[in-house]
């Protein structure tokens, strides 16, 4: 007797687990209107946010370049008036190019935050953490 029920309720189990596998088939197939095969349906993803795309590597992308260490402060065109639409220049000392920076420019993991009159202020993102760096102009020489 006990064998027929443990037989029974094996039998209801292995008929359940089939049911559950012939669903999901139904459900991730269709069938090709030609009758030529069964096309298998995928999920996909495209990133559609702002700024840079996380699922590309930093390495292969050039991200990170321009490196802090690398920039040079060349010149600052510095508006009183109007703060805002000052007008940094910078050249990358590694390859030659040169970058006009303004007010919220990004470039690589550098965000210009703000242009002073003889200095330019970086916000550094590396590892998940921000800080603040800053490059200044060269000292002018006097004429005597």
């Amino acid at each position: 007797m006990r064998r027929t029920v443990l037989a029974v309720a094996l039998g209801m189990l292995v008929a359940g687990v089939l049911a559950a596998q012939a669903q999901a088939a139904r459900d991730t197939t269709r069938r090709d209107t030609t009758g030529a095969g069964v096309t298998l349906l995928r999920e996909q993803f495209a990133y559609e946010g702002g700024g840079r795309d996380p699922f590309v590597s930093l390495l292969s992308s050039g991200d990170i370049r321009p490196m802090l260490t690398d920039l040079k402060l060349v010149g600052i065109y510095y508006d009183q008036r109007y703060p805002v639409r000052s007008v940094a220049v910078l050249r990358d000392q590694t390859n030659g190019k040169r970058y006009r920076a303004k007010a919220g420019d990004v470039m690589g993991r550098l965000k210009v935050t703000q242009i002073r009159p003889r200095e330019i202020v970086f916000t550094v993102q590396e590892f998940g953490f921000e800080r603040q760096e800053s490059l200044q102009l060269a000292k002018q020489e006097e004429m005597p």
